[in-house]
């Protein structure tokens, strides 16, 4: 893991720092499974598509040094971004991965920005918040960051209970929920709140 977190800083960055329309990437982990996931931001849709060839093999180099492999690249709309303040070194996340019908995605953005945000950012370790959506499949994945491992433990029965009202409210279906540390953070998305 240390390997490809160098990597990711000494070589990834300044290469994607070069490429027009790249405005940041994180990278979280769960050192316990392995299981990594980078996310690249972009100031528009034109810019990702653009970007692609490049990306890919900057991904398939640090997939490499981190001794696994890409499994899976997705594209997401970042529908809310909100930032009550910066992570730390030991700032973890928390992702929800959700299924919506498509024509509820609107609904699900706003539920998130009215309901699951305020109450979310009320807790104690709160950092930020973020809404990732795909309009043509209905998926989702909205993601909060705390201070550290134990804010995000003391944090998961009430986030428990805010995620159920929420996704009966708009009938979605959570489809997986995963618990990582935010081994690197330097997005520079504007608030989307």
């Amino acid at each position: 893991m240390d390997d490809g977190l160098a990597y990711l800083r000494d070589e990834l960055m300044p290469n994607l720092s070069e490429i027009q329309g790249w405005v940041g990437l994180s990278l979280m982990a769960d050192r316990s499974t392995g299981r990594c996931i980078a996310t690249t931001s972009w100031e528009s849709e034109e810019a990702l598509h653009a970007s692609r060839g490049r990306v890919q093999q900057l991904r398939e180099g640090m997939a490499r040094r981190l001794g696994g492999r890409a499994e899976r690249v997705e594209e997401w709309e970042i529908a809310v971004m909100h930032r009550d303040h910066p992570a730390g070194n030991d700032a973890c996340t928390r992702c929800t991965w959700v299924q919506v019908d498509p024509a509820q995605v609107d609904r699900l953005a706003d539920m998130f920005k009215m309901e699951v945000l305020p109450q979310t950012e009320m807790l104690d370790g709160f950092c930020s918040a973020s809404l990732f959506i795909d309009r043509d499949s209905g998926r989702a994945v909205g993601a909060t960051v705390w201070e550290n491992r134990q804010a995000m433990d003391d944090s998961r029965e009430q986030t428990n209970q805010i995620r159920a009202t929420a996704t009966q409210r708009v009938g979605a279906n959570v489809l997986e929920v995963g618990e990582f540390d935010l081994a690197f953070a330097h997005l520079r998305v504007p608030e989307m709140a």
